[in-house]
């Protein structure tokens, strides 16, 4: 090799020179040579979960500050704008109060540049009784569907079906009225039963809604769509906070194996389960604390969930079968 000929070695070699004492550069080779973790490939879709943003015009009430959550939505919607989600959607609980409520928040949500979608929530109906009927249109949910604010859509290879926890509940109808006497039947024989979740503010499907999801998971499976579910409540794990049926919507749900996911909101505190091959994930409410937003962007894999939170919702890699734990 001449003189001026410039020395060449393959980093194997190089490194090999080292190990073999050619230098003394301090370097400690009995560690593995770092590689980088290889690429993740990209969603095959994105959207953005919000729950309980509960406005309301009113002073706070222990650990919830109403009149916060219009600023809070308000830096949801703009982050969400700027991540360029496939679709939003918020778990329920809107308001808190008053039919006006509405007015403050529907406005800040319609600036979503990618469609928002609603599900209801039992404060949704904590209005006056000649309110009640109208809270579905005023949500944009009655031309959707069935029209009675439990509806159905496909998105790549996905099908998202939004219920209404509320169909059988106390709060939905006007105190006395045939559907309230309805739920009330339904909470009574909870009691007997001592259910845990035998609460008034909690509330089931009813038998029409019930049938038409049995209809969606079949139509789903036909077509070899995976679903995810949205609820404003949670049906697992067993707590205070579930729908009246939440037993029966688990046993619906465990085996079937395209079920994925149900994602709701309902328990501020948020929570997590996984039963029969699905997650259930409880979203933590937005109008809880005085500073701290709640809400998630969320990646949809080909075989995993990827749970990105903001402010108290956890971050999460949902696994197609398999728990994950909560990871920031």
């Amino acid at each position: 090799m001449a003189d001026h000929e410039p020395l060449e070695l393959s980093r194997r070699s190089f490194l090999e020179f080292l190990a073999g004492g050619g230098l003394c550069l301090g370097l400690d080779l009995s560690r593995p040579v770092f590689t980088p973790p290889a690429r993740e490939e990209p969603p095959l879709f994105t959207f953005g979960a919000v729950a309980d943003a509960q406005f309301a015009d009113a002073p706070p009430k222990g650990t919830r500050f109403y009149k916060k959550s219009p600023a809070k939505l308000a830096a949801a919607v703009k982050e969400l704008n700027r991540r360029k989600p496939d679709f939003s959607v918020h778990l329920g609980d809107f308001i808190d109060r008053d039919f006006k409520s509405f007015d403050t928040m529907v406005p800040i949500w319609k600036k979503l540049e990618a469609p928002g979608w609603h599900i209801l929530g039992n404060h949704d109906f904590n209005v006056k009784d000649w309110w009640k009927a109208l809270v579905v249109k005023k949500l944009g949910l009655d031309k959707i569907g069935p029209g009675k604010g439990y509806y159905a859509f496909s998105h790549k290879g996905w099908r998202f079906i939004f219920l209404d926890g509320n169909a059988l509940s106390l709060q939905r109808f006007p105190k006395g009225s045939p559907g309230w006497k309805k739920a009330q039947a339904r909470l009574e024989e909870l009691k007997k039963r001592k259910a845990p979740n035998a609460m008034p503010w909690n509330g089931a499907l009813g038998k029409d809604q019930w049938a038409w999801m049995v209809k969606e998971l079949d139509r789903a499976a036909g077509k070899k769509e995976r679903v995810i579910l949205f609820s404003h409540y949670p049906v697992y794990p067993f707590n205070v906070h579930n729908q009246w049926d939440d037993r029966e919507i688990v046993k619906l749900l465990d085996g079937r194996e395209n079920v994925f996911a149900w994602i709701d909101g309902h328990n501020h505190a948020g929570n997590y389960g996984f039963h029969g091959g699905v997650h259930y994930l409880n979203l933590p409410g937005m109008v809880e604390t005085e500073k701290t937003t709640a809400y998630a962007f969320v990646e949809v894999h080909e075989d995993f969930l990827k749970i990105e939170g903001y402010g108290r919702t956890p971050s999460r890699r949902l696994a197609r079968t398999e728990p994950e734990k909560a990871k920031r």
